[in-house]
C-alpha cells in the first residue's frame, strides 16, 4: 500500500534547509536595519479648525431650522466647499511662496545629508525677480573655505579654456567671498553666512537646491490631507514632510492664508456698500445745498424771519403730516437710488449694498442672499471656470434674485407713492385751513419741507457710512483654530516596527516559497518516502551516497555504505530463506542507465563473499558492460563467448578476484551484434543450471528494463529481482514502469533498492555503531 504523506513529510524539506532560511531572515533583517539607518523619515503635523457659518444669522428661524434636515441640509455642503478652498492650488502656492519652500539647504553629514530649514547655515539673496526665481530648477554645492570665502560648484558657467587652466582646482569649484556677487545663468546671487549659534563650520559641505514653485506646490498638495465629519463643522488638517518644522509651519500658514482670503471676500461687500453710500452722499449734499440757497433767497426777498404764527393744534398736525411725508419721500428716494444702482451694475460679479434703510424686510433679505451667492460664485471661480455647472447655477440664481429685487422695489415704490400722495392731500387740507397765511409763507414752508427731507437723508447716509467703516475694521476670520499645528518627534514613515516585521516575514516567506517552488518543480526521487508514496512495491533497502574514490566495500569496512549492503544482504536472506537446495539467484536491474546496477551488483557480491559464501557475479549487460571496469578484470573471454562457442566450458570464462577466494566472475565478453538473440540461446539456460549447483549466491548484473528487452528474456532464472533506483536522478514519472513490472509479475519476487541516498537530509547510518575501533583521534595520532 502506498504511503500517505504526513505533516512531518510536508515540513521536512524546510527543516533540512533551516540554515538557508535562517540566513535569509538575517539578511532581510540586516537590509531592514540598513534601510532604516539611511531612509528619509517623514514627520506628520496636525491641526484642527472650526468653520464658522455666518450665513445662518440672517436667515428666518423657520427657514434655518428647515434647512438643517434631509435634502435641505446646507451645513455639510458649506464645510465641503471650504475644504476644497483650503486644498486649492492658489492657496497652497501662496503658502509655498511665503515660506520659501522652493529653496532647500542640505548639510553634509557623516552618513547622509540632512535638510535644514530653520536657521540655515547660509542665506541667499537674488538679483533676479521673483517670477524668474520661482521657475528655476537647479542645485549647486558650496564648501566653506574660511570665515570669509567659499567654493561654489555646479552653478557658475565658465569657458573651457579657464577650466583647463584651473586643473585640479575645478574639483573644489570657484572661490568667492561672502557678500560678493556670484554670476549665474539666472542672474547674480549674494551668499552670506549665518552667525552665532548657527554659524557655518569651516570645511563643511552644503548643497542648495532650488525647485520650481509649480512642482513644490504640487508636491505639498499631495501631502495635504483633510478630514471632516458629516455632522460637524470641525476639520482636521494634516501634512507630512521630511522636516517636521516645515510641516508645522505649512499648516499654520495655510490656515492664516485661508482666513485672509475669507476676510478679503467680506471686505469686498463692505467696500461695495461704502462706495454706494459715498456716491449717494455726494448727490444728496449737492441737492441739500441747492435747497438751502433757495430758502435763503426766499427769506431775503420776502423778509421772512418768524414763521410761528399758526395755532398750536394746526402746527402739530402739520408737523406730524410733514414727518410722514419726509419718511415716505425718503423711502421713495432710497428705492430710486437702489434701482439706479441695479441698472448700473448688471454683472453677476457685482455686490449690492445692504442695510441702506429701505423699510421692507424682504428687500434686505433678497439683497443679503444675492451677496452671499456672488461671494460663493467668485470663490469657486478661483479654482474653476464659468462653464462649471455649479457656477452656471449660481449665475442663474443671482440673475433671478436681481429680477425679484427689481420687482420688489417697484412694488414698494408704488406703495410709498400712494402713501406720499395721500399725505400730500392731507397736507393740502391742512394748508387750506391756514387761510390767513401769506402765499410767500406757504412757499417758504414748501422749501423748508424739501430742506428737511434732504437733511434727514443726508444724516441717515452719514450714519450708514460710519456703520460700514466700523464693519470694515472688525471682519472676523472664517476658521477658528481649535488646535494649532503640532508635529510629533516620532516619524510616521517609515515605521520601524512595520519595516522589521515585513523584513522578518519576507525573510521567512522568500526561502520557504523558493523551497516550495523548487520542490513543486522537482520530479526526482530523493528518498524512500518518495518511492513509497508513488508506488506500492516492496522495499529492500537504500544505499548512501559515497565518495567516487571508494566505489567498492572492503572486508573490514565500518562505513555507512558497507553497513547498508550488509543490511540489504540480511534482507535478501530473509526473502529467500525458503530456497536451500540450490544457489540463490539475484538479478539486479533498473529503469535506465547510470542508476548504479553494476555498482550494486559488485558490492552485493562482495558483501556475500565476505561472509564466506561462495558467490558468482555474472555480467549479462552485454551491451554496455561496466562491472569488469570496477574490479579490474580482463574482459577478453566471457558470457557472449560461452554462448556463441559450444567448445568453451565454464572454467574457460570464470575469472577470480585477487585476494578473495569466495567470489568468481563471469564477464560479459565481446560485445555482439545480436545481444537479444544470444540471451535467448539454450546455452544460457545450461549455464544457469550448471552454476546453481556450485555456488551459494549468484548475482546477475542485467541491462536496464526501461531501455532494452535483454533482462526480460532471462528473468525466469531469477529468485529475486533487485530493482535499483538512483536517488536525485530518477524521475518520479518513471516509477510507473517499476510498478507495472511488479503488478504484472514480469520480474519475479521484485524488490526496490534506492541507491545514492543523501542521508544528511534524512535518517541515515552512523548512530554510533560500527565505528572503526582502530581509528585514533587526531590528538592521539603522534602518540
Amino acid at each position: 500500500m502506498k504511503q500517505k504523506e504526513d505533516f512531518r513529510d510536508l515540513i521536512q524539506p524546510y527543516l533540512h534547509k533551516w540554515k538557508f532560511i535562517l540566513l535569509c531572515v538575517i539578511i532581510a533583517i540586516g537590509c531592514a536595519f540598513v534601510y532604516l539607518r539611511y531612509a528619509d523619515y517623514e514627520y506628520e503635523a496636525k491641526a484642527t479648525i472650526k468653520i464658522k457659518d455666518d450665513k445662518s444669522k440672517n436667515k428666518l428661524p423657520e427657514i434655518s431650522s428647515l434647512q438643517n434636515y434631509g435634502l435641505f441640509s446646507q451645513d455639510q455642503n458649506n464645510v465641503l466647499d471650504e475644504i476644497e478652498i483650503i486644498k486649492s492650488r492658489n492657496l497652497i502656492e501662496s503658502v509655498v511662496k511665503d515660506l520659501k519652500f522652493n529653496i532647500q539647504y542640505f548639510v553634509e553629514g557623516r552618513i547622509q545629508d540632512h535638510e535644514v530649514y530653520k536657521n540655515p547655515p547660509l542665506n541667499i539673496n537674488f538679483s533676479a525677480s521673483d517670477s524668474i526665481i520661482q521657475k528655476i530648477d537647479t542645485s549647486f554645492n558650496i564648501r566653506i573655505n574660511s570665515s570669509k570665502d567659499f567654493y561654489i560648484q555646479g552653478i557658475v558657467e565658465e569657458n573651457k579654456l579657464l577650466k583647463e587652466l584651473k586643473g585640479n582646482d575645478e574639483v573644489k569649484g570657484d572661490l568667492y567671498d561672502f557678500g560678493k556677487s556670484v554670476p549665474t545663468s539666472f542672474g547674480d546671487i549674494i551668499i552670506t553666512p549665518n552667525i552665532g549659534q548657527y554659524a557655518t563650520k569651516i570645511g563643511s559641505n552644503i548643497k542648495i537646491k532650488i525647485s520650481p514653485i509649480n512642482g513644490v506646490t504640487s508636491n505639498y498638495k499631495t501631502k495635504l490631507q483633510i478630514e471632516s465629519n458629516e455632522l460637524s463643522s470641525i476639520i482636521k488638517i494634516s501634512a507630512r514632510d521630511n522636516v517636521k518644522e516645515k510641516a508645522k509651519l505649512f499648516l499654520d500658514k495655510l490656515i492664516e492664508k485661508y482666513n485672509e482670503d475669507v476676510i478679503n471676500d467680506k471686505n469686498l461687500v463692505v467696500e461695495a456698500t461704502s462706495e454706494f453710500i459715498n456716491n449717494r452722499l455726494e448727490v444728496v449734499s449737492k441737492e441739500l445745498g441747492q435747497v438751502d440757497l433757495t430758502a435763503e433767497d426766499l427769506q431775503q426777498a420776502n423778509k421772512l424771519t418768524d414763521l410761528q404764527t399758526q395755532s398750536t393744534l394746526v402746527l402739530q398736525n402739520e408737523r406730524d403730516n410733514e414727518a410722514k411725508l419726509v419718511a415716505a419721500a425718503n423711502q421713495i428716494q432710497l428705492i430710486d437710488y437702489m434701482r439706479d444702482h441695479l441698472d448700473a451694475n448688471d454683472s453677476a460679479n457685482d455686490l449690492l449694498p445692504t442695510n441702506i434703510g429701505i423699510s421692507d424686510n424682504s428687500i434686505a433679505q433678497v439683497t443679503q442672499k444675492h451677496n452671499e451667492l456672488v461671494l460663493e460664485r467668485n470663490r469657486i471661480l478661483k479654482n474653476s471656470s464659468e462653464k462649471n455647472p455649479t457656477v452656471v447655477n449660481l449665475t442663474n440664481q443671482i440673475n433671478q434674485l436681481k429680477n425679484n429685487l427689481t420687482q420688489s422695489l417697484n412694488s414698494v415704490k408704488s406703495s410709498n407713492e400712494i402713501t406720499y400722495n395721500s399725505l400730500l392731500s392731507e397736507n393740502a387740507r391742512i394748508n387750506s385751513r391756514i387761510f390767513s397765511a401769506p402765499i410767500k409763507e406757504r412757499q417758504f414752508r414748501d422749501i423748508k419741507r424739501q430742506q428737511d427731507i434732504k437733511e434727514s437723508l443726508y444724516l441717515y447716509l452719514l450714519e450708514k457710512r460710519e456703520e460700514s467703516a466700523i464693519t470694515h475694521g472688525v471682519s472676523s476670520p472664517n476658521a477658528k483654530i481649535v488646535d494649532k499645528a503640532y508635529a510629533s518627534s516620532v516619524p510616521v514613515a517609515p515605521k520601524k516596527t512595520i519595516i522589521l516585521l515585513a523584513a522578518l516575514i519576507l525573510g521567512f516567506s522568500f526561502p520557504i516559497a523558493l523551497i516550495y517552488l523548487l520542490n513543486l518543480l522537482d520530479t526526482k526521487v530523493h528518498n524512500v518516502n518518495d518511492v513509497k508514496k508513488a508506488i506500492d512495491v516492496p522495499f529492500i533497502g537504500d544505499i548512501p551516497r559515497s565518495s567516487k574514490k571508494k566505489q567498492l566495500i572492503s572486508k573490514v569496512d565500518y562505513s555507512p555504505k558497507a553497513e547498508a549492503f550488509r543490511m540489504v544482504r540480511t534482507n535478501i536472506d530473509f526473502m529467500l530463506k525458503s530456497i536451500d537446495k540450490k544457489a540463490k539467484t539475484i538479478f539486479v536491474t533498473s529503469t535506465t542507465s547510470k542508476e548504479g546496477k553494476s555498482h550494486t551488483s559488485i558490492n552485493l557480491a562482495l558483501s556475500f563473499s565476505y561472509s564466506e559464501k561462495k558467490t558468482l557475479l555474472i555480467e549479462t549487460d552485454i551491451r554496455v558492460p561496466k562491472a569488469t571496469n570496477y574490479l579490474n578484470v580482463k574482459n577478453e573471454v566471457g558470457l557472449t563467448n560461452y554462448i556463441s562457442d559450444p567448445d568453451l566450458s565454464l572454467k574457460d570464462i570464470l575469472a577470480n578476484l585477487e585476494g578473495n577466494d569466495f567470489l568468481d566472475i563471469i564477464p560479459s565478453g565481446v560485445i555482439p551484434p545480436n545481444p537479444a538473440e544470444l540471451l535467448m540461446s539454450k546455452r544460457m539456460n545450461d549455464l544457469f543450471s550448471l552454476v546453481e549447483k556450485k555456488y551459494d549466491y549468484i548475482i546477475v548484473d542485467t541491462a536496464a528494463v526501461g531501455l532494452v528487452t535483454d533482462t526480460m528474456l532471462i528473468s525466469s532464472h531469477a529468485d529475486l529481482f533487485i530493482y535499483v533506483m538512483r536517488a536525485n536522478y530518477l524521475d518520479t514519472r518513471q516509477l510507473k514502469l517499476a510498478e507495472t513490472m511488479y503488478q504484472e509479475k514480469r520480474l519475479p519476487n521484485m524488490a526496490i533498492l534506492l541507491n545514492g541516498v543523501n542521508h544528511k537530509k534524512g535518517n541515515g547510518y552512523g548512530y554510533g555503531y560500527g565505528k572503526n575501533p582502530n581509528k585514533k583521534k587526531w590528538w592521539k595520532i603522534n602518540k
